[in-house]
């Protein structure tokens, strides 16, 4: 059995033992809530690990070694090992290895643990450092996409998100991959972010430690999902234009900026786990429980 269903009562999840991967949400009335994987984007919500986006030529620079390492790190295509199925939630592990070690030189244990508990499904992740003298580097971060509408019938434009707190900050932008350095202004206007594919004609919008750790995606008669989470500290937002999802994205970590060269460890962004320690994070997403009765 690759996959596990469980469920609150109130809302389904099934997540597959590839990647550790959210493969769907389902509100009460058995609609769902995330994106279903389609041709234009395959993935529904990776987990990135040891990356968050890209590194000039896919390339970690690791002790005056070239480690080949494509977009989002590994985790994404590995098989994880479950330590736990429950009626209303599972666990999963992904330690490294003889083959990880050959992209990536450092030992860990990586976690995630979904729980489904009324209308809100929460993921929490530990990633532990099991090296008794070397620190960890590296990056996490979530990649969930929801359908974007939320509900059929209402056009994608009539959407918005909105944030819990005002958003006055530039945003980033990445080029080619890489981050670009200069900021560019907002398209936050106070709390609330109006919804269109042009938003990503540049690629996704990126928020360096937004004021936020909540914000809702829906439309205007309040259908949609609230997305919260604790020790991440950037939040990326992201479609294909043109696609029916939207990512909304916590990371710890981003893209290589476009200036920086030299060692992986020195790279901006990156999670330093010492010797035995361990690095905990969370997000959950909560449905507005008024569509599973529209």
């Amino acid at each position: 059995m690759t996959d596990h269903v469980f469920s609150s009562g109130r809302i389904t999840a099934r997540v597959a033992g590839q990647g550790a991967e959210l493969q769907s949400l389902a509100d009460g009335a058995g609609q769902e809530r995330l994106w279903s994987g389609l041709p234009a984007w395959p993935r529904r919500s990776p987990v990135l690990f040891p990356i968050v986006g890209r590194l000039p030529d896919d390339t970690a620079w690791i002790d005056g070694r070239p480690y080949h390492m494509t977009q989002h790190g590994f985790a994404r295509d590995r098989a994880f090992t479950w330590q736990d199925r429950r009626a209303d939630g599972c666990t999963l592990l992904l330690t490294d290895d003889a083959d990880s070690r050959t992209i990536f030189p450092f030992r860990f244990v990586l976690a995630l643990d979904y729980q489904a508990e009324g209308d809100t499904l929460h993921v929490r992740y530990r990633l532990h450092n099991p090296d008794p003298t070397q620190v960890l580097p590296a990056s996490l971060g979530a990649h969930p996409a929801f359908a974007w509408p939320q509900r059929q019938g209402v056009a994608k434009q009539d959407h918005v998100l909105t944030f819990e707190r005002p958003e006055p900050e530039p945003i980033r932008r990445i080029a080619g991959g890489l981050l670009q350095p200069e900021p560019f202004p907002t398209p936050i206007v106070g709390q609330t972010l109006a919804l269109s594919d042009d938003l990503f004609t540049d690629d996704a919008i990126i928020m360096d430690d937004p004021a936020s750790h909540r914000v809702s995606f829906h439309a205007p008669d309040g259908t949609g999902v609230t997305l919260a989470w604790k020790g991440f500290r950037e939040l990326g937002l992201w479609t294909k234009p043109g696609a029916d999802f939207l990512c909304i994205e916590p990371w710890h970590g981003f893209s290589t900026p476009q200036a920086f060269s030299g060692e992986f460890t020195n790279k901006p962004g990156l999670l330093h786990i010492g010797p035995g320690k361990e690095w905990h994070g969370s997000w959950s997403v909560t449905v507005d429980p008024k569509s599973a009765s529209a």
